[in-house]
């Protein structure tokens, strides 16, 4: 899993990679220029500020570099020029907080010094060295500290140089670097959100919104902390621990060698720390999810849970979750605290131990002589090591966590998606055929050897119990899924063989409990769509009744929809719909129990837009109650997946099966039998070469009223 998120990263960060690699070079240039710091004082105290106990000799040429005691010039030895003669040796030693001049050469300038009676006594081993000296005034010291000072200077400005390097890498670097993440986040975001457009519907049957929605927001916002957080500190800690163990090495090779031992105890700390950790922050991101899906549908089912009195119910699950989100954000809490500081506060006394024993036996021992610049530096120098190491370990809690969000981020885009093919197809007329098709959404067949025809401009109802396969016929069509078992095809094509993008160009829906999107009436029927202007939105919205009732809104079509559209009826929901679906000007329409919801004086409305809707059109309806369907051209009755019957309302009335038994039940016996009654002389008549009744007959004899 870590690896495939890596890589699935890189993959992302390679989108930006030109900041990116512009940050972490402007990172290298201000960490060397961060590192020059103990350099440059080591150069002073050493090269400048103790330098004057070097040897000096006597000169006869004044100059910045010559110092003037005396009467006499001296200038140290290592700034004579290649053959320039040098006069008679000298030295300036300190003594306590005194500074003395010897006018002869010092074999022995190491050790512990005295000054007594115009004597200097060096004690080294158990051996003296005495020489004879004089005290130094301050402004006779001066003069021999006064040729360092032009060093010094330079020194400093150079200090001051590579800090205002280091101030605007690190603008620059930090800049740069949340600049790439962002670029980086918003593509992640933009391909998670056309990912999930392109997932297929039964992928959404099992993961609740609130967790969609907890992916595409909490967890690329947490791997926007991995890019921006992150990968900022562990570059930067890479990056300046390279920079120190290369500082650390040109200082002294051996005592670099020995401070290796911090990268192992690193790398195991690292490894430990996420074993632990990936366990916590799982369980931790996924509670967030469930927390994001239990608030979204109590928002969502508010009115049922009041009525129903759930609300403490509802809060207890709200609170159980909340709980143990706050267990394990505890345990990870307590995992912080127990590896974070304590550890790198260990690695730091065992580092200085080690620079201390080291320091120390080279000058007990006699074995070497360091020298304080170099002390200076090699402390500096450590003490920078362990600020990276520091911010490393502040943010693995955010880098585990991160980790195990984009690894949830990843597996929702591994998700298997639909093809989106450009471009479209002619429409079609509608001519659809069903040829032995057998389906199942996962092991038992729904639906069984299904055979229909139906002719363009022709309606079909589709009838039966709860379950018996209605909506998966419609699922096929719109292809959702596609059937295990035989072929479907429209004007004689085998839907397979097309994308399912171009099929549902043509095809339009209206449901029985419709879906508005936040907007306007106008935009929920265009659905923002540049082909439908504003004249055909009037005019979808004029054919089917729409304006009529919508006239009382004080912006008209352009009354603002609230999510769902929870502030207009259910009628007037319905007519938009309606709308909707002929302005896009279907050759498919599938009417999924559109009027079920629907007072008596809109469903008449309603019923002469369905008129409208359906002319020249091959329909679908699925309907539970039959009086809305007596005018189509066949019926077809499902139960367990099969057509048990097939045909008109009078054929099926006729036949006294499921269909009359049905009928019966929902209009009651006696008008049951009158409609028998008006079949059979229906009938009759038909079979004498009269006409049949007319479809606005059919229902004024069969209403039950």
């Amino acid at each position: 899993m870590h690896t495939h998120t890596g890589k699935a990263l890189f993959k992302y960060a390679l989108t930006a990679k030109n900041t990116f690699i512009l940050a972490l070079v402007m990172l290298a240039i201000g960490v060397a220029a961060e590192l020059a710091g103990p350099f440059i004082a080591r150069s002073m105290i050493d090269d400048h500020i103790l330098a004057i106990e070097r040897p000096f000799y006597e000169t006869t040429a004044a100059s910045e570099e010559t110092a003037a005691y005396d009467g006499r010039y001296f200038k140290r030895g290592d700034r004579f020029a290649a053959g320039e003669p040098k006069g008679q040796e000298v030295r300036v030693l300190q003594t306590g907080t005194s500074f003395v001049f010897v006018n002869e050469p010092v074999t022995q300038a190491s050790g512990e010094r005295s000054f007594s009676n115009g004597v200097l006594t060096i004690d080294y081993n158990g051996s003296a060295f005495q020489y004879p000296a004089v005290k130094l005034k301050p402004t006779e010291l001066f003069a021999f500290y006064k040729p360092e000072v032009p060093g010094i200077i330079a020194l400093v400005g150079w200090y001051f140089v590579f800090l205002a390097i280091a101030i605007v890498m690190e603008f620059g670097k930090t800049y740069w670097l949340q600049s790439s993440a962002n670029k980086v986040i918003r593509k992640l975001r933009t391909d998670v959100y056309s990912h999930i457009q392109r997932l297929p519907v039964n992928f959404f049957d099992n993961l609740p919104a609130g967790k969609v929605v907890s992916r595409v927001t909490n967890d690329t916002e947490a791997v926007k902390d991995l890019f921006i957080a992150v990968l900022s500190n562990f570059f930067s800690g890479i990056i300046n621990m390279l920079g120190v163990y290369v500082a650390l090495f040109l200082l002294d090779v051996r005592l670099g060698l020995i401070c290796l031992f911090v990268v192992p105890v690193i790398w195991l700390w690292v490894v430990l720390y996420r074993k632990f950790a990936t366990k916590y922050n799982t369980i931790i991101r996924s509670r967030l999810s469930e927390i994001n899906a239990i608030i979204n549908e109590s928002i969502q089912g508010m009115t049922i849970i009041r009525i129903f009195r759930r609300e403490k119910q509802t809060q207890e699950e709200f609170e159980n979750l909340n709980d143990d989100y706050m267990k394990h954000q505890n345990k990870m809490l307590n995992l912080n605290a127990l590896t974070s500081h304590n550890l790198v506060n260990v690695l730091r006394s065992l580092s200085f131990a080690v620079v201390l024993w080291y320091f120390g036996s080279a000058q007990l021992t006699g074995l070497g002589f360091i020298s304080i610049g170099v002390l200076y530096a090699f402390v500096d120098v450590l003490g920078r090591l362990f600020q990276p190491i520091t911010g490393m370990v502040n943010q693995l809690a955010a880098l585990d966590s991160s980790m195990v969000s984009a690894g949830r981020v990843f597996k929702l885009m591994d998700e298997p998606g639909e093809e989106v093919t450009d471009g479209f197809m002619p429409r079609y007329k509608g001519n659809v055929q069903f040829n032995n098709v057998s389906f199942a959404y996962k092991k038992d067949f729904v639906l069984k050897n299904i055979n229909f025809e139906a002719k363009q401009g022709q309606t079909v109802a589709l009838v039966g119990h709860t379950g018996s396969g209605k909506s998966s016929i419609i699922n096929l069509l719109f292809r959702f899924y596609d059937p295990q078992k035989g072929t479907i095809t429209i004007d004689g094509q085998k839907v397979t063989e097309l994308p399912k993008q171009w099929i549902r160009q043509h095809m339009g829906i209206v449901l029985q409990d419709p879906f508005l999107f936040t907007g306007t009436i106008a935009s929920n029927v265009s659905l923002g769509d540049e082909r439908i202007t504003r004249e055909k939105v009037i005019k979808a919205l004029e054919d089917v009744g729409a304006m009529r009732i919508l006239q009382h809104l004080p912006k008209g079509i352009d009354e603002p929809v609230v999510e769902k559209g929870s502030t207009l009826s259910a009628g007037e929901r319905q007519l938009i719909s309606f709308a909707r679906a002929l302005a896009f000007d279907p050759a498919i329409l599938i009417l999924d129990e559109a009027t079920a919801n629907i007072d008596t004086e809109t469903e008449a409305l309603i019923q002469s837009a369905l008129e409208v809707l359906k002319r020249g059109r091959t329909t679908f309806i699925i309907a539970h109650r039959l009086s809305t369907i007596r005018s189509a051209d066949q019926i077809l009755v499902l139960h367990r997946g099969e057509i048990v019957e097939q045909g008109s309302h009078e054929e099926l009335l006729a036949l006294g099966g499921r269909y009359h038994q049905m009928y019966r039940l929902q209009l009651g016996n006696a008008a049951a039998e009158t409609a028998a009654e008006t079949t059979a002389e229906t009938a009759s008549g038909s079979a004498s070469g009269s006409q049949p009744l007319s479809a606005a007959s059919g229902r004024t004899a069969m209403n039950p009223t």
